[in-house]
């Protein structure tokens, strides 16, 4: 029977290796900065939790076994990884279209000469780039299991894990949400907000090309 109120050596162990990845550079920090820096702290906020959200759908498909099909599935893999990495590629092209038109970043969360960014972008964009994710497919698929006894739901014990997930990532992105926040006037400046999209931009394009690259795991 699971105790999800039970803390062991096992769960201890879980929160340390969760924390590790968290805090590792990333899609999700990258992503989180960017949009912060696009449309203030609302949309990193956002874009954090529609991140996180994502995890229970990993989890979810975890649990079912749907992402061992997808891994046992060289096509469904495949075609999961393109459709990821392009995404990505396009966040970071977008970010360097803004770079080479100059375009400036908010103060106090409001653009500047520049189309509103409806509230539902961040959330799609958060979203999307962790579901479409095979490396968080593959993650989780070798991971869970192992804090998962014979006995327990694994349904119910995978999405617990996911909570506690979400938990901590949120923690992490949100402190790095309001890191970048507080930089008003660095945002305000159309020299580090032409810096700051081409770096973003480059980088997410970069993850998006190595995420094309790789392999399906045997």
């Amino acid at each position: 029977m699971m105790q999800l109120g039970f803390v062991d050596a096992q769960f201890i162990s879980f929160l340390v290796a969760i924390t590790l990845l968290t805090i590792s550079p990333g899609v999700d920090t990258l992503l989180v900065i960017r949009n912060t820096a696009r449309g203030g702290i609302r949309d990193g906020v956002t874009t954090s939790v529609a991140i996180c959200c994502g995890l229970f759908i990993h989890a979810t498909i975890s649990a079912l076994g749907i992402s061992l099909i997808l891994l046992q599935s060289a096509w469904a893999f495949h075609m999961l990884k393109l459709v990821g990495a392009g995404y990505l590629i396009w966040l970071g092209v977008t970010s360097l279209l803004a770079a080479r038109r100059g375009q400036p970043l908010p103060v106090n969360g409001v653009l500047k000469d520049t189309p509103a960014v409806s509230r539902w972008q961040p959330v799609k964009e958060g979203f999307l780039s962790n579901v479409l994710n095979p490396k968080t497919v593959v993650f989780y698929m070798a991971f869970l299991p192992q804090f998962i006894a014979p006995g327990d739901p694994a349904l119910l014990k995978s999405l617990w894990l996911a909570g506690v997930h979400f938990i901590i990532a949120n923690i992490w992105q949100i402190s790095v949400v309001m890191m970048v926040g507080s930089a008003g006037k660095w945002l305000a400046n159309a020299r580090f907000a032409q810096t700051l999209n081409a770096a973003t931009g480059t980088v997410l394009v970069i993850f998006g090309i190595r995420l094309a690259l790789t392999q399906r795991p045997v």
